[in-house]
């Protein structure tokens, strides 16, 4: 329960967590400790929403490049790029971007082509988050 709690809430307090989960502020602080220290909990982040961004289009691409170091030094500097893996199969990389519109979508595509190498992509706009 408390990993499921801390993913909802990262900021929860010690009193308000132990409530929920039946420990005192102290027991409840000691084990979200532990799991920090055993490497479960790696880190603690904020949630952005892109949209007030203005980044209101969010695309999942497939991407073929010919220099895996060189598409990953420069898809990582990218704001629009929210997660991305090196992955096995036909494709290289598989990346989630949040970009302003498809204007901003295609901006994005070309940076990828000229700038950083891919040679190929596949993109599929996203409907509805549904986790």
């Amino acid at each position: 329960d408390i990993l499921r709690i801390l993913r909802d809430d990262g900021r929860i307090g010690w009193s308000e967590l132990g409530a929920r989960v039946r420990l005192s502020p102290n027991a409840a602080a000691e084990r979200v400790r532990r799991l920090v220290r055993t490497g479960v909990i790696r880190r603690f982040g904020a949630e952005v929403d892109q949209a007030k961004l203005g980044r209101t289009l969010d695309a999942i691409i497939d991407v073929r490049v010919s220099n895996s170091q060189q598409f990953q030094a420069g898809a990582l500097l990218c704001d629009e790029v929210t997660w991305m893996a090196h992955v096995t199969g036909r494709t290289d990389f598989q990346l989630h971007v949040s970009c302003q519109g498809t204007a901003g979508l295609n901006a994005l595509l070309t940076r990828f082509r000229d700038d950083f190498g891919a040679t190929e992509t596949l993109t599929t706009v996203v409907l509805d988050h549904l986790l």
